[in-house]
C-alpha cells in the first residue's frame, strides 16, 4: 500500500546545530547533548504542546464543523479563531497591498477574488505604455463597481483607456523575489511555485476580471440533488503542448484524475484540502485503499465526476487552486512518473517537473526561458483554446535580489517593469520626479495574511541545509529559558502587545500608509458574512448575530467577553484591517508580569539583569528589512523594560533567511524564536481555508511554523 509520507519521520537523533554557543571545550559537548532533539519523539512532543496551547481552539473548531448551517458554522469558527488569537502562537502583522504604488496595469483587469490562484493569472490584464493616473484609476474602479457581473467591463476599459490617451500593449513585466523549486504545481504548496505555474495550465473554472466564476476547461457542471456528486463536462478542443509548443495530446477528463492522484502521491502540502472532502482521499493518502476507490472518476473521455463525503458549500470555490490542476498521464509517465506505491521522485529516471522542459502545458502560456535568480519568460501558447482573447502575449518576471531598494522604482520609471510599490525611500524620489501627486495610488489589500510566529518547541540553532548559516549565539541556559518562556501564554501575549506594528510597517511602506495594510486576525474580518440570523453561546450567554454580520464582529464579541486587550474589529470602519489592534505597551507590561510570576514557579527567573533572549532572523542584504528588524527589536525591548532582549540574526541572503523557516518542512527544523516571513492566502471561500492550517497531527500546514508537527 501507499506510504503516508506526510507522517513518516526519520528515527534518528538530530543534533542541534549550536556552532556558535558561547561555551567551549567540554561545555560545548554538554551543549550538544543538552540540546539534542529526539526526532523519534517529535510526534509525542508536538501532540502534548498542541493540546496544552491550542486544545481549546481545536475543540471549538471541531464543533464548528458539525454546525447545522453555514451561518452557524461561520459564527462558531469566529469564536474558535478568537481562541487562536488569545493563544498567541503567532502575531498577525500585515497583508499584501495597502501601500503607495505606480503602475501601467489597468485596475480590475485581473480578478480581485480573495481566494485561490486566479488573482495571479495575467492573460486578461490590460497594460498600457504610460503610467495610469490616480484619477483615471478611481474612475475605472467606480465603473467596475457599476458593471461587475455584466461582462461589459473589459470592453469599456479598453475604450476608456484609448479615449484618455493611453496606448495598450501586449507585454507585461513584473518582479519576483524567489525562484520556483519545482515546475510541478501539484507537488508544492509554495507561492513561489503556484504564482509561476498558474500561467501554464487552466483549471475547470476560473474567476474572471469581474469576479464571475466561469468555465475554463469545464464548459458546464451539474450537482446531484444530495450535493454529493459534481459532474463536469470537459471542453473539447483544448490541448496539451510541450515547452516548444508542439502538440502532445487533447485535454480529457482523465487528466484531472491523474492530476489528483499525483497530488495525493506527492503529499506536498496540498492534500489536506481534499482530505475529508472527496470520498476516499484520506484513506488513500494514509495507504488504506487504492485510488480506484477515491471519488474522482473519468466517466468517459470528456465527463469528470467528483464524489464528496458530505455536502460542501465551498467546493466549487476550491477549483481555482492548484490542488485541482490537471496533468497528462502519458506525458507524466514519459518523464519517469509513476503512481501509488510505485511513486518515487528520488528515482534516477524521474525528471517530471525538474525543468520547464519536463512538464506539459494546457494554459495560456508556455515558459520559453528561465534562468535562476534572473528571469522567467512566458509567451502565448498558440494552441491555447482561448488564444484569440488573451490580452498579454508575453509576460516576463525579473528577479529582484532586494539589495538595491531604489531599483524597482528606477526600473518602473524606465519602463523595464510595468509597476512597483513605492517604498519609504522611493516615495520621496517620486515626489522629486513629479510623479507622486499624479500617479501614486494606494494599492488594494488582499486576503493574504502574514504573521510573526513563535517557536514553541525550538530544536534547531542553525539552518537545516547549512550548519554554518544563521547560527545561534545562545548559551544552553539561554536556550532552555527561552523555550520555557515561549510555552507561557502570558509571555507570548506580552511580546505580541509589545510590537509597534505601525512603526514596523512604516519603515518599508512610509508613514502615510503604514496602517493601511495592518491585519489584526488570521482570517480577514470581512472574509464572510452570515446569511441568516444565528444565536450562539458566548461564555454561557446566548448571543444573537443578525444576517449580514461580519465574521470579524463575532471574533471581537468573544475577545471582548474574555476580557482580552486584542482588537480585531473596528465598528467605525467596519473592518479588521487598517488599524493596530495589538500594540498596547501597558497590556504588554501587565502580561509580562503575569508570565514572570508563573515562570518563577517553574524555576525560571526573569529580570533586566537576567532577561529572556529571543532570536529573530532577517535578511541583512535588504536595507528596508534590516530597518524593520531594528524597529521590532527596539519596540519589544522598550515595551518590556529590557526584561526581554530581541537578538537579531543576520542572514546574508534571502535564501539563508528562507531556510530559517520558510523552506523547512518539519517543525523541528525551524531555526528561530520569532519568524516574521511566512503567511497564508486562502484557497477557497470559507474561513476553514485559514483555520485548517492550525490543526494538529500534521493536518495543519502552518503548525510547523510554531515548531510542532
Amino acid at each position: 500500500m501507499k506510504k503516508n509520507f506526510s507522517r513518516i519521520l526519520s528515527l534518528v537523533l538530530v543534533a542541534v546545530m549550536a556552532l556558535s554557543m558561547t561555551a567551549c571545550g567540554k561545555k560545548n559537548e554538554l551543549a550538544a547533548e543538552a540540546l539534542t532533539y529526539d526526532v523519534a519523539k517529535h510526534d509525542e512532543v508536538s501532540a502534548e504542546v498542541y493540546e496544552n496551547v491550542l486544545g481549546e481552539f481545536a475543540s471549538i473548531y471541531a464543533d464548528a464543523k458539525e454546525a447545522d448551517s453555514v451561518s452557524e458554522k461561520f459564527a462558531l469558527m469566529a469564536v474558535a479563531e478568537a481562541k487562536l488569537m488569545e493563544a498567541a502562537v503567532m502575531l498577525p502583522t500585515n497583508t499584501r497591498g495597502g501601500s503607495f504604488a505606480i503602475t501601467r496595469v489597468a485596475p480590475r483587469t485581473v480578478t480581485s477574488t480573495l481566494w485561490g490562484s486566479d488573482v495571479e493569472r495575467i492573460h486578461d490584464a490590460l497594460v498600457v505604455t504610460e503610467f495610469i493616473t490616480a484619477a483615471d484609476r478611481d474612475a475605472m474602479k467606480a465603473k467596475w463597481e457599476e458593471l461587475k457581473g455584466t461582462g461589459e467591463y473589459e470592453a469599456w476599459a479598453k475604450t476608456y483607456l484609448a479615449d484618455n490617451g493611453y496606448t495598450l500593449k501586449d507585454t507585461y513585466t513584473a518582479l519576483y523575489t524567489g525562484d520556483p523549486e519545482t515546475f510541478d504545481v501539484l507537488a508544492s504548496s509554495r507561492a513561489t511555485v503556484s504564482d509561476v505555474m498558474v500561467q501554464c495550465y487552466d483549471g475547470l473554472m476560473e474567476y474572471d476580471m469581474e469576479n464571475r466564476h466561469v468555465g475554463a476547461l469545464a464548459e458546464d457542471f451539474d450537482v446531484s440533488d444530495d450535493g454529493l456528486t459534481y459532474t463536469f463536462k470537459i471542453r473539447k478542443g483544448a490541448t496539451w503542448v510541450d515547452s516548444q509548443g508542439s502538440y502532445i495530446a487533447d485535454v480529457t477528463a482523465d487528466d484531472f484524475v491523474a492530476g489528483m492522484q499525483h497530488m495525493m502521491d506527492a503529499v506536498a502540502g496540498l492534500e489536506y484540502l481534499v482530505q475529508g472532502v472527496i470520498v476516499g482521499a484520506n484513506e488513500y493518502i494514509n495507504g488504506e485503499i487504492g485510488f480506484d476507490e477515491v471519488g474522482v472518476k473519468a466517466v468517459d473521455e470528456y465527463t469528470l465526476e467528483y464524489t464528496l463525503e458530505a455536502p460542501c458549500s465551498y467546493f466549487t470555490t476550491m477549483l481555482g487552486y492548484s490542488v485541482f490542476a490537471p496533468m497528462n498521464r502519458a506525458y507524466y509517465e514519459s518523464q519517469g512518473g509513476q503512481f501509488g506505491e510505485d511513486f518515487d521522485p528520488a528515482d534516477a529516471s524521474y525528471v517530471y517537473g525538474t525543468t520547464k522542459d519536463n512538464i506539459a502545458y494546457c494554459g495560456p502560456y508556455t515558459i520559453t526561458s528561465y534562468t535562476a535568480e534572473n528571469s522567467i519568460v512566458f509567451e502565448a501558447n498558440e494552441s491555447y483554446w482561448d488564444a484569440e482573447n488573451i490580452n498579454i502575449k508575453k509576460y516576463s518576471m525579473l528577479y529582484d535580489s532586494g539589495k538595491d531598494a531604489a531599483k524597482p522604482y528606477n526600473d518602473a520609471v524606465a519602463g523595464t517593469i510595468d509597476g512597483t510599490g513605492l517604498s519609504n525611500s522611493n516615495i520621496e524620489t517620486a515626489k522629486k520626479d513629479g510623479l507622486f501627486d499624479t500617479y501614486a495610488y494606494i494599492s488594494d489589500t488582499d486576503a493574504t495574511s502574514y504573521m510573526a510566529f513563535y517557536n514553541l518547541n525550538r530544536a534547531a540553532y542553525a539552518n537545516v541545509n547549512d550548519a554554518t548559516a544563521a547560527v545561534s549565539t545562545k548559551t544552553v541556559e539561554e536556550a532552555e529559558r527561552t523555550n520555557a518562556a515561549l510555552m507561557n501564554q502570558h509571555f507570548r501575549t506580552a511580546i505580541s502587545h509589545a510590537l509597534d506594528r505601525e512603526a514596523w510597517n512604516a519603515t518599508v511602506r512610509g508613514e502615510d500608509v503604514a496602517l493601511y495594510s495592518l491585519r489584526n486576525s488570521y482570517t480577514p474580518g470581512t472574509f464572510v458574512t452570515l446569511d441568516e440570523e444565528v444565536t450562539i453561546d458566548i461564555n454561557g450567554e446566548a448571543t444573537p448575530f443578525a444576517a449580514g454580520t461580519y465574521y470579524g464582529e463575532i471574533m471581537q464579541a468573544q475577545l471582548t467577553a474574555d476580557g482580552s486587550a486584542i482588537k480585531v474589529w473596528d465598528d467605525t470602519i467596519m473592518s479588521g484591517d487598517g488599524f493596530d489592534g495589538w500594540y498596547n505597551p501597558e497590556a504588554a507590561a501587565a502580561e509580562l508580569e503575569l508570565a514572570i510570576a508563573e515562570l518563577k514557579e517553574e524555576g525560571v527567573k526573569i529580570s533586566e539583569k537576567n532577561p529572556i533572549h529571543l532570536e529573530l532572523p532577517y535578511p541583512s542584504n535588504d536595507e528596508e528589512y534590516t530597518q524593520k528588524a531594528q524597529v521590532y527589536k527596539t519596540s519589544v525591548e522598550e515595551a518590556l523594560g529590557k526584561k526581554v532582549i530581541l537578538d537579531l540574526v543576520a542572514c546574508a541572503s534571502y535564501d539563508e533567511w528562507y531556510y530559517t523557516g520558510y523552506y523547512t518542512e518539519m517543525g523541528y527544523e525551524s531555526n528561530y524564536d520569532i519568524f516574521d516571513l511566512s503567511g497564508w492566502g486562502p484557497d477557497y471561500g470559507d474561513p476553514q481555508t485559514y483555520l485548517d492550517t492550525f490543526l494538529g497531527d500534521y493536518a495543519g500546514y502552518m503548525a510547523k511554523c510554531c515548531g510542532i508537527f
